[in-house]
C-alpha cells in the first residue's frame, strides 16, 4: 500500500523536525562533545595503537547513538500512536455520520 504523496511529505516533514530537534537536545550534545573528546585522545599520541582510549572511544560513541535511536524510536512511537487514534477518531465519526443518515 502506497501512502499519498501529502502524507509522505507530512511524514518526512515531521521526520525533518525531530531529527533537527535531537541534534540540539543538552544531553546528546554533552554526551557527544565526551565522544569527541574521547576520539581525540584516540590519536593524541604517537603510538597509534592505544586500546583503552579507542575502547573508551567506541563505548561513547555506541552510547550516543543509542540515545539518539532510542529518542528517535520513542518519538516515532508517540507520532504513530497519535496518528492512529486520529484516524480512528475520524472513522468513528464518519461512520456515525452514516448511521445518522440512515435513521
Amino acid at each position: 500500500m502506497d501512502f499519498p504523496p501529502w502524507l509522505q511529505q507530512a511524514i518526512q516533514a515531521r521526520l525533518d523536525e525531530v531529527t533537527a530537534r535531537i541534534e540540539h537536545d543538552p544531553e546528546l550534545s554533552r554526551v557527544r562533545g565526551e565522544t569527541d573528546k574521547a576520539f581525540e585522545a584516540l590519536f593524541a599520541g604517537k603510538d597509534v595503537e592505544l586500546p583503552p582510549e579507542y575502547a573508551e572511544w567506541e563505548n561513547r560513541y555506541i552510547v550516543s547513538r543509542g540515545i539518539e535511536n532510542e529518542r528517535l524510536y520513542m518519538q516515532g512511537l508517540r507520532d504513530g500512536i497519535q496518528l492512529t487514534v486520529s484516524l480512528l477518531g475520524q472513522s468513528i465519526l464518519v461512520e456515525r455520520g452514516h448511521e445518522s443518515d440512515q435513521s
